[in-house]
């Protein structure tokens, strides 16, 4: 896979984390007007910072897929919190990211990568 590629790997797999933390700050912490709560932008800062030094970024559909867990603890437990609570709200707010990510989990399952 080329550089590029990674690249535009890494932006879409962000977009999806930023977009999961948002819908939960807002219904959670009652943000508005796409603000994050301190708690909140931590935790999306951190994610950046992984994923932009994911050595794996190549080979893996997800996060949750890699072998190897590069979040500390207490940030992998707050991210886990996230995605629990936005995954199935994504339907609803944001649909193709929703399916997209569906669709590429279903097809590494088949693959066996998963």
């Amino acid at each position: 896979m080329n550089q590029t590629k990674i690249e535009q790997k890494r932006i879409q797999e962000q977009k999806i984390v930023q977009e999961m933390i948002g819908l939960y700050c807002r219904k959670n912490h009652r943000t508005k007007n796409g603000t994050l709560c301190k708690e909140c932008a931590a935790l999306l800062d951190y994610s950046k910072k992984r994923a932009e030094k994911c050595p794996f970024m190549e080979q893996k559909t997800f996060c949750s897929a890699c072998l190897v867990h590069c979040y500390r603890k207490e940030m992998r437990e707050k991210v886990q919190a996230v995605m629990k609570f936005s995954g199935p709200r994504m339907l609803l707010y944001h649909p193709i990211l929703a399916l997209r990510h569906l669709l590429v989990t279903v097809q590494q399952k088949q693959k066996g990568k998963m």
